[in-house]
C-alpha cells in the first residue's frame, strides 16, 4: 500500500489512515459485529480469555464485509461531502 501511495504521488499519506477510515466506515454505517472489524484489521484481542476462545477466522463474515468495503470505496461520493479536507486520489 505504501509503494502505491508513493507511485501516485501521495508519499506524505499513511496507511493508517485508510484502516482508521475503514474502521469508522464499519463501525458508523454498518452492522458488523466489531470482533469482525477487528479480524478483518488484523488486531489481535485485548482480553486474554476471548483470544484464548477465538480460534476462527470468522473468513466468511470477513468476506462479506470485504465486499461491502468494496461496494461503499466504488461509490460515488455524495454531494455533501465536498469538505476541503478530503483529499481525491487519481487512478495508478
Amino acid at each position: 500500500m505504501l509503494m502505491l501511495l508513493e507511485r501516485i504521488g501521495y508519499d506524505h499519506v499513511t496507511v493508517h489512515g485508510f484502516r482508521s477510515i475503514f474502521k469508522d466506515w464499519a463501525r458508523d454505517r454498518t452492522r458488523f459485529d466489531n470482533y469482525v472489524v477487528e479480524a478483518a484489521l488484523a488486531h489481535a484481542s485485548g482480553d486474554k480469555v476471548e483470544a484464548a476462545y477465538a480460534r476462527s477466522d470468522v473468513l466468511a463474515k470477513r468476506r462479506k464485509l470485504m465486499e461491502a468495503w468494496q461496494e461503499f470505496c466504488a461509490s460515488k461520493p455524495a454531494a455533501a461531502t465536498k469538505d476541503k479536507n478530503i483529499v481525491a486520489l487519481r487512478s495508478a
